[in-house]
């Protein structure tokens, strides 16, 4: 195991350590300091820095540990993180990995970055995403691309790619992302670590940029990426609940994953989406999850379910639905880029832009041309969420987070529809937790996700804790098992 102490344990451990002082909070942000500063050259996972912020910040959390009783000190002072670029942090840039906004800088904490420093914790810095966050690999004109800390040639997802990164390679114990199509659970899938998106309105999203109109608010969800499985549900206390800078939040009871059982669980094991057949090893890994479960006292279901072959149509209409800033617009930050004329100037290696904006710029424009077809796909999708929470019951659903295991760089052009596998469970509204399986043939992770009807997200993470009891959770790369 690696040298460093601490880059390996869970962030609620680390805060025990520091409000016991059996470890400092200056010692624990150091550590993960050191492997940022080690990896970070080779994975380009974050893209701006605030160590010395850091350095001070832990020094603050130690002397309050000399200053106040244990029990009186918030859940995760001292704890290191790292917060997904397109949140406000004050003072540090915010693009959302657009060229033209290359100077603007926050002026404020996003709602769940200020949530996440009153519960104590520090960020060390902010981490790479796709351009304007819609795209299944990291990378943009401004940052560049990052690269899975398993295998330097493959793609770390999106667009929490960074997040999924830095988490995966141990240099932060947990991160800050948000998920419209997948951002939090397929960065999480391809590295290796546990990502929640939760029930649509459980956390706010204000201080985010970019985002999507009003009526979408509940389909773009703020959630944890974490390497332990133990850290998501108090994250999810810390980032969940009502506020004005949030309309769209609900107040939403939670439940508690201490009484989920597993014995009679209801798991509806469902293999594909009928559109994009999955890995045979994915499939296997999710099998191998079932098995376990069975073994546990769970009921296992084997089931297909009719209406996800619709998926992509389904996730486009229901937010095109909801109003909004058009994402050719939003690429000129305001004025509509001229897809045809960009497209010319991509070709020739001159655009600011990446090829997958504006390809989904150009797709965005379909269901506006089929205005009755948008209608329609709507009420398929009310009607698909209906059917789903209905089978799903007081159980769970075991599903594909993508087709296959961290695909090469560029591959995901080859494939363009996977994110339906998580699409889909946005506009749905629904919770997904996304659980690492162990490493493939390849070396590479593997998972899958765990999906509940809404308001129940306790039962993913009940089942995201069972993972790692049993089957062992986030496995370090080779650059922390040396």
């Amino acid at each position: 195991m690696t040298h460093l102490p601490f880059v390996t344990e869970s962030a609620t451990e680390l805060a025990r350590k520091i409000r016991t002082r059996e470890a400092s909070s200056v010692e624990i942000v150091e550590a993960h300091l050191s492997l940022l500063l080690r990896e970070n050259p080779r994975l380009n996972a974050i893209v701006e820095t605030r160590l010395a912020d850091a350095r001070r910040e832990a020094r603050e959390a130690d002397a309050r540990v000399l200053r106040e009783a244990a029990e009186a000190l918030p859940p995760f002072l001292g704890v290191p993180c790292t917060i997904k670029e397109s949140f406000g942090v004050d003072g540090m840039h915010q693009t959302g990995g657009l060229r033209s906004r290359t100077a603007t800088r926050a002026t404020s904490d996003a709602v769940a970055v200020k949530r996440l420093r009153a519960a104590g914790a520090i960020p060390l810095g902010t981490t790479n995403v796709s351009e304007l966050c819609m795209w299944m690999e990291s990378e943009n004109r401004l940052y560049g691309r990052t690269n899975n800390p398993y295998d330097d040639t493959r793609g770390v997802g999106g667009s929490s790619g960074g997040e999924g990164a830095a988490v995966g390679a141990g240099i932060s114990p947990f991160g800050l992302g948000a998920d419209i199509g997948g951002s939090i659970r397929i960065p999480a899938f391809m590295n290796g670590v546990f990502g929640h998106k939760p029930t649509g309105g459980l956390i706010p999203n204000a201080g985010q940029y970019p985002l999507p109109g009003a009526d979408a608010m509940r389909m773009v969800t703020s959630g944890p990426l974490t390497r332990r499985a133990e850290d998501l549900w108090p994250l999810v206390r810390v980032l969940a609940g009502p506020t004005p800078e949030s309309p769209e939040v609900l107040p939403i009871t939670l439940g508690d994953p201490s009484t989920v059982s597993l014995e009679g669980l209801r798991v509806l094991d469902v293999a594909w989406n009928g559109i994009t057949r999955v890995d045979r090893e994915l499939v296997a890994a999710q099998r191998r999850l079932a098995d376990h479960l069975a073994s546990r006292g769970a009921r296992i279901e084997r089931a297909s379910i009719p209406g996800l072959e619709k998926s992509v149509l389904i996730w486009s209409a229901m937010l095109s639905e909801t109003g909004g800033k058009d994402f050719a617009v939003m690429l000129g930050d305001g004025e509509a880029v001229p897809l045809g004329r960009e497209f010319l100037r991509f070709l020739a290696g001159r655009s600011d832009f990446t090829g997958p904006s504006l390809v989904l710029a150009a797709i965005e424009e379909i269901p506006k041309r089929f205005p009755g077809n948008t209608r329609e796909l709507v009420a398929t999708g009310l009607a698909l969420r209906r059917e789903l929470e209905e089978r799903i019951g007081d159980g769970v659903m075991l599903y594909p987070g993508y087709s296959a295991p961290a695909p090469k760089h560029r591959h995901p052009w080859m494939k363009p529809i996977d994110w339906a596998y998580t699409a889909i469970f946005n506009v749905l509204e629904l919770p997904g937790t996304e659980v690492p399986l162990g490493l493939g043939r390849e070396g590479v992770p593997l998972g899958c996700q765990v999906i509940a009807p809404r308001r129940e997200d306790h039962r993913t993470i009940a089942i995201a804790l069972e993972v790692e009891r049993a089957l062992g959770g986030w496995v370090p790369p080779a650059s922390l098992r040396a």
